[in-house]
């Protein structure tokens, strides 16, 4: 049974840093965890065992265009048909974007993500080929497809009374026989007749659904003059879309955040992605405040590297920044530290935890605080948010599977 011993641990669901004189585990669950004093610093340099993290928002479909959007707007960058991304990925063989999906997916391994909310474009065929760099790497893959082409012209969405097509409705089946549940790019890229129809649909199944809002201006402007309601409401009313996943919100106001926060539902925010962009960061703080359920996802591939520790550094230093005189105080790290981990619990239920017990599954990432710039931590929790870099990640294990180890940790 492979064991280690003395270390420190974050247990249970509010990540308490503990001592830990034996983290045991056989085949896919923790089978020990001998539970010590608290730990919030380090009395002697030790291995940190952490959740192994989960990242809540992702495009790995443009890993093969790394930077290639560089100094373009989201418009020109992303949007289909016509955008860069677009463009650039219908050049691509499946052999050739399996491969670029397979190299970020150990990437993200190496980095200590376990899991990710991917957004897959390019249809059916795009959602197999990412099932299958997953079954490749150990990283879990929770598909969410879209379309592969828009099912309505833009006059049919202004009119905005059409059903799905009959080719649309085979293609929508065609891609949640293999996809986790769907996403599209934003409430305006459908009808709302067509976004009742994919939420009966996926509801039947029990399948996830998932949508961007609030990334600029427009998606908000459209929505009102097509519909007299912003995009955010539309997403999570339950007799519309009833969105499972929201993702970006960098544009929320104090009506849509009192609203996202009421809804139960959970949001993925993308900072360092936003921040590429040029777009406005979201409002991490006060989302917190309002008591939002929140996720961390890196985006794009093609954007910002999807390492979640550099994703944890930039958020936790953009929620310092958003502090006020009315709210002086700031999220505390583990605030920071639960959106790539046990905040993904009440998502995806199942044997998704994004904590540590005994008895669950045996998904962690093993930190090296014996590292001179680690080792004399006065925060632990902190240091984890604001100072851990690829170096200093020793070991990330799924479920048991070892995605990647150092040759420099043994048991």
């Amino acid at each position: 049974m492979p064991t280690l011993r003395d270390c420190i641990l974050l247990h249970g669901p509010d990540l308490n840093p503990i001592h830990c004189k034996t983290f045991a585990w056989q085949d896919d669950h923790v089978t020990e965890i001998a539970v010590g004093d608290p730990a919030p610093t380090l009395p002697a340099p030790s291995l940190v065992v952490i959740p192994g993290l989960y990242n809540g928002h992702t495009h790995v479909g443009d890993g093969a265009l790394p930077d290639g959007a560089a100094g373009l707007t989201l418009e020109e960058g992303f949007f289909r048909p016509h955008g860069y991304k677009y463009r650039e990925l219908g050049k691509l063989t499946p052999a050739e974007l399996r491969e670029h999906m397979t190299n970020t997916l150990q990437f993200m391994a190496r980095t200590g993500t376990v899991a990710h909310l991917d957004f897959r474009e390019q249809g059916a065929e795009g959602a197999q080929l990412l099932r299958e760099a997953s079954n490749n790497t150990g990283i879990d893959s929770i598909i969410l497809n879209q379309f592969n082409e828009s099912p309505f012209d833009e006059a049919t969405l202004d009119a905005g009374t059409a059903s799905l097509p009959a080719s649309a409705l085979a293609e929508l089946e065609a891609m949640l026989a293999i996809a986790d549940g769907f996403s599209e790019s934003t409430m305006n890229d459908l009808t709302p007749r067509a976004w009742r129809e994919i939420r009966e649909r996926t509801a039947a199944t029990g399948q996830l659904r998932a949508i961007h809002c609030l990334e600029n201006p427009a998606y908000r402007d459209i929505s009102m003059r097509r519909n007299g309601r912003g995009d955010l409401a539309r997403a999570l009313d339950t007799t519309d879309y009833d969105a499972d996943l929201i993702v970006h919100l960098t544009l929320a106001n104090a009506a849509e955040i009192k609203l996202m926060a009421e809804s139960g539902r959970t949001a993925a925010l993308n900072p360092r992605a936003n921040a590429t962009l040029g777009l406005p960061l979201p409002p991490v703080t006060a989302l917190l405040d309002a008591g939002a359920r929140l996720l961390l996802g890196t985006d794009n591939v093609m954007l910002t590297p999807p390492n979640l520790f550099a994703e944890l550094d930039f958020t936790h230093r953009l929620a310092r920044s958003q502090a006020t005189e009315a709210r002086p105080s700031v999220p505390p790290p583990v605030d920071i530290l639960r959106m790539v981990t046990s905040n993904i619990r009440p998502l995806l239920g199942g044997d998704h935890y994004g904590y540590l017990d005994v008895g669950l599954p045996a998904s962690f990432v093993v930190l090296d605080f014996t590292a001179p710039h680690l080792r004399h931590t006065r925060n632990l929790l902190a240091s984890i948010v604001g100072r851990v870099g690829t170096a200093d990640i020793l070991a990330t294990y799924h479920r048991g599977r070892e995605l990647w180890r150092s040759a420099e940790l043994s048991f």
